[in-house]
C-alpha cells in the first residue's frame, strides 16, 4: 500500500519560514520524481517545485529563491523549505511521487501565511 504523508504545515507570519516533510512508504522512493504542489481556495492546483531521482530540481517562478526542495532517500522523505513566506503562498500543499505512469498523492497539509 502506497502512502505519502505530509507534515509541517501551519500558521506563519509574512516573512517567516516553514519546513514541510513528506514521508513515503510502499514505493521504491529513490526511483521516483518527487514534487510539491499547492492549491489555494478557488484556484487550480499548481506545481511548486520538483526533484528528480538524480537530484535535479525545477521551481515555479513565484517561489524561486525562497523555496528549496530536498530529499533523503535513506529516510524515504522529501522536504520543502519555505522562506520569506507571503500571504499569497497560503494554500494546501500536496506531495506527489511520480515514476513512469505511476502517480501518487498525499492528503495535503495547510499552510497559512497571515499576520
Amino acid at each position: 500500500q502506497v502512502q505519502l504523508v505530509e507534515s509541517g504545515g501551519g500558521l506563519v507570519q509574512p516573512g517567516g519560514s516553514l519546513r514541510l516533510s513528506c514521508a513515503a512508504s510502499g514505493i521504491t522512493f529513490s526511483m521516483y520524481t518527487m514534487g510539491w504542489y499547492r492549491q489555494a481556495p478557488g484556484k487550480q492546483r499548481e506545481q511548486v517545485v520538483t526533484i528528480t531521482s538524480g537530484g535535479g530540481t525545477n521551481s515555479a517562478d513565484s517561489v524561486k529563491g525562497r523555496f528549496t526542495i530536498s530529499r533523503d532517500n535513506a529516510k524515504n522523505t522529501v522536504y520543502l523549505q519555505m522562506n520569506s513566506l507571503k500571504p499569497e503562498d497560503t494554500a494546501v500543499y500536496y506531495c506527489k511521487g511520480s515514476y513512469s505512469v505511476l502517480n501518487y498523492w498525499g492528503q495535503g497539509t495547510q499552510v497559512t501565511v497571515s499576520s
